[in-house]
């Protein structure tokens, strides 16, 4: 079969590593892509919010699958857009309806949603521009410290939590009044902080029913410590230790069955990854938000874990007899160190060559923000740049082995923590 991987970060590029292990994939597609993908499958220019081009390479190149990485495209509706199509509406795409892809494009639309089904979450309520003073007297309802989420999709920078009261009035007001998120921001929740430790679920689903994939905890913190400002990921552990299997059989009965069989409920098509971030409150776990693709730099560390075939995977997805499935997972903990550009998640510099790629040993590197230069380098061209991934017999191994490969790779501005599971 052949398949096109859409995006061009570390999570598209661990599901394209692991696809081209596949004897069932023929021809394999990366759009746009990056310098690490370029090395083994074709990259396509194409933007992933260009559906009509997109579906002229699906057309064109023979496409049997398309598996899309980033949410963008997802919530502007790309499943709806092949449907609509007569001659793409054969090609099955893995991921949910637009309508499906609101439990990420809109905070107060997953809220909703668990109020409905009774899925544990925080107390929240829901504001608009004209709702300001409301939205005050809720806070000063609230103990601190204040949650403030941007309704709609906001890069993973919406999530603002402030210990001061004035200070969260004043975020709030730039939010809600002064465009601080642009349209992401018209709307707010703003829910009750919920004290535990994180960790985040991944469920593949056909709609009825579903695999649920190793667990993961990543690191949103630029520092160490979990200080600093948020980032997409500085790094993953899997599995999560605390995670046993009497908090999974709740997190299965009170969350995700919910989920699933509530989608179904709706009618709301949903073929494709639920992405479940959760918090773990004494004993029992919470919704903190719902993404509807593989999270990053956490894709980096489940995929390699997955024994089973992914193209078989997605391909009883598409047809709905994944239930026929078994899902196979290495018993070996996996940890993905993140290279980042210095001043990353505010403003960086692109284009420095990148050393030492050619010296790593036992261990994968998952390229985030890569490019080729003209003379045909490697260079930087993100803010997350590499993403270290390495197996061992638990986590503590593994996390020696990212290190030192980690170590072995250089360029201009270079950082990353080195203080990841510090909690575990």
């Amino acid at each position: 079969m052949n398949i096109l991987v859409l995006g061009s970060g570390g999570r598209e590029h661990a599901l394209a590593w692991k696809l081209h292990q596949s004897d069932r994939v023929n021809m394999l597609y990366v759009a746009p892509g990056n310098a690490g993908t370029a090395d083994f499958v074709h990259n396509l220019d194409l933007s992933v919010t260009d559906f009509e081009a997109i579906g002229e390479a699906v057309l064109s190149k023979e496409i049997d699958l398309v598996l899309v990485g980033p949410e963008v495209p997802l919530v502007m509706g790309i499943q709806d857009y092949f449907k609509s199509s007569d001659s793409l509406s054969q090609v099955p795409l893995i991921g949910p309806s637009k309508a499906g892809a609101q439990l990420e494009g809109s905070k107060e639309f997953a809220k909703k949603f668990m109020e409905r089904y009774e899925i544990p979450t925080a107390a929240y309520r829901s504001f608009g521009p004209n709702d300001l003073h409301e939205a005050y007297r809720f806070l000063e309802e609230l103990t601190p410290p204040y949650v403030l989420k941007a309704d709609g999709l906001a890069g993973g920078k919406g999530v603002l939590i402030l210990s001061d009261i004035e200070a969260a009035k004043s975020a709030l007001k730039e939010m809600l009044v002064g465009g601080k998120f642009g349209e992401a921001g018209n709307r707010v929740v703003i829910e009750e902080f919920l004290s535990g430790i994180e960790l985040s679920c991944f469920v593949l689903t056909d709609g009825s029913t579903y695999k649920i994939l190793p667990t993961a905890k990543d690191y949103k913190r630029i520092g160490e410590g979990d200080t600093g400002l948020n980032t997409g990921g500085m790094g993953a552990i899997s599995p999560v230790a605390f995670a046993d299997k009497t908090f999974m059989d709740k997190v299965e009965s009170r969350i995700i069955k919910p989920t699933v069989e509530g989608l179904k409920s709706e009618g709301i098509p949903y073929t494709g990854f639920i992405f479940i971030g959760l918090i773990k409150v004494g004993d029992d776990p919470f919704v903190i938000e719902y993404n509807v693709r593989m999270g990053d730099p956490e894709t980096e560390v489940v995929i390699p874990r997955i024994k089973t075939d992914l193209a078989e995977l997605l391909s009883a997805t598409a047809k709905g007899t994944l239930g026929n499935m078994n899902l196979e997972v290495l018993p070996e903990a996996a940890v993905t160190v993140m290279l980042v550009s210095g001043g990353y998640p505010e403003s960086y510099s692109k284009g420095y060559p990148i050393h030492g790629l050619d010296t790593i040993k036992g261990a994968t590197v998952f390229h985030a923000g890569t490019a080729r230069s003209s003379d045909g380098t490697t260079v930087t061209n993100g803010g997350r740049v590499l993403a270290v991934t390495a197996l061992g017999t638990d986590f503590k191994e593994a996390l020696r082995k990212a290190y030192g490969q980690a170590s072995q790779i250089t360029f201009e501005q270079a950082y990353y923590r080195k203080d990841l599971g510090f909690d575990l």
